[in-house]
């Protein structure tokens, strides 16, 4: 019970990060998960996140997996809720005040100045996840090849993900 929680403080806390995606939060995901409760190894970690991202639906479902690992279903349910009821009752109520507030001259200001934030949160996320998956000079060049392709064409950014790991399995036998 005591696991179940911590689990329950962790998510609801995580929940609130997330603006901008589940990937704001990844950087805060990790030291609480990895380094603070000692619940996962970063490469855990890395693993369920990446399977998250490739699996149908929302990605930040892979928590439910973490929730799981640390207190079985009942962790999976709670780690669930405490995540997305924090955030969808957030919003439920900051939405209405934003449709009232329609008029308000700050309005368009606070948007504006919302967006940079997010993309720092994103950012950091992006920039974790790459410490822990990134290692050696292949997986480098392929990062930024990747990253090269994704700035200067249209393709999805699956089929590159999918290719890139093709390419590393490949050329690295999985190791």
């Amino acid at each position: 019970m005591n696991q179940i929680s911590a689990l329950i403080g962790v998510f609801a806390y995580l929940s609130l990060l997330t603006m901008g995606g589940g990937m704001a939060a990844f950087r805060e995901l990790r030291i609480l998960t990895v380094d603070v409760h000692q619940w996962l190894t970063f490469p855990q970690l890395i693993h369920l996140y990446s399977v998250g991202q490739m699996a149908p639906g929302p990605n930040m479902m892979m928590i439910a997996s973490i929730g799981e690992w640390v207190a079985g279903v009942p962790g999976a349910l709670a780690v669930l809720l405490a995540f997305l009821l924090p955030t969808a009752l957030l919003t439920f109520g900051v939405g209405r005040l934003w449709i009232r507030l329609e008029t308000w001259p700050w309005r368009a200001s606070i948007q504006r100045g919302l967006a940079p934030v997010s993309i720092g949160l994103i950012l950091a996320g992006s920039i974790s996840l790459a410490e822990g998956a990134v290692t050696g000079w292949l997986a480098i060049v392929i990062a930024v090849a990747v990253f090269t392709v994704l700035l200067r064409t249209r393709i999805n950014p699956a089929l590159l993900v999918l290719g890139g790991a093709l390419l590393g399995l490949l050329t690295l036998g999985g190791s």
